[in-house]
């Protein structure tokens, strides 16, 4: 006998046999067939407006008015901000020092005036003295 011939069966065998398959055939007749129903449809909708609305507030929150890049862009301006009002608090510091001084000291009065006017005193002596270009 050959692999592909069939031994004979009895016949208790074989009706076993034949009777848990007819019961498995009538087990699967009754279960439905997986075919896209009107309940599939409307939740694979569903399940795709919720995937356009997270990406939608996903790319507002990033690149939204109040989103993240505003956000950084503020922070960079504030720092700018911070850095220009730190250089006029410093100047104007500055200025209110010279202005005491000039109030209050004569010797602060006279240096600037010989700085910005280019007074002497009666009896000094000025010297310009004129760079020489040398010549090769």
């Amino acid at each position: 006998m050959t692999e592909r011939e069939e031994k004979p069966r009895s016949p208790a065998l074989s009706n076993v046999g034949e009777t848990a398959v007819a019961e498995s055939e009538e087990r699967f007749v009754g279960v439905p067939s997986k075919t896209p129903t009107t309940g599939g449809r409307g939740r694979r909708l569903m399940r795709h407006a919720l995937v356009f609305i997270t990406v939608l507030i996903v790319v507002d929150a990033i690149a939204g008015e109040k989103g993240l890049f505003a956000l950084l862009q503020a922070r960079r301006e504030y720092s700018a901000l911070e850095r220009s009002l730190e250089r006029a608090r410093t100047e104007n510091a500055e200025l209110r020092e010279m202005a005491r001084r000039l109030r209050e000291d004569p010797k602060a009065i006279e240096e600037q005036a010989r700085r910005e006017l280019g007074l002497i005193k009666p009896g000094e002596m000025l010297f310009i003295i004129k760079d020489i270009e040398k010549k090769p």
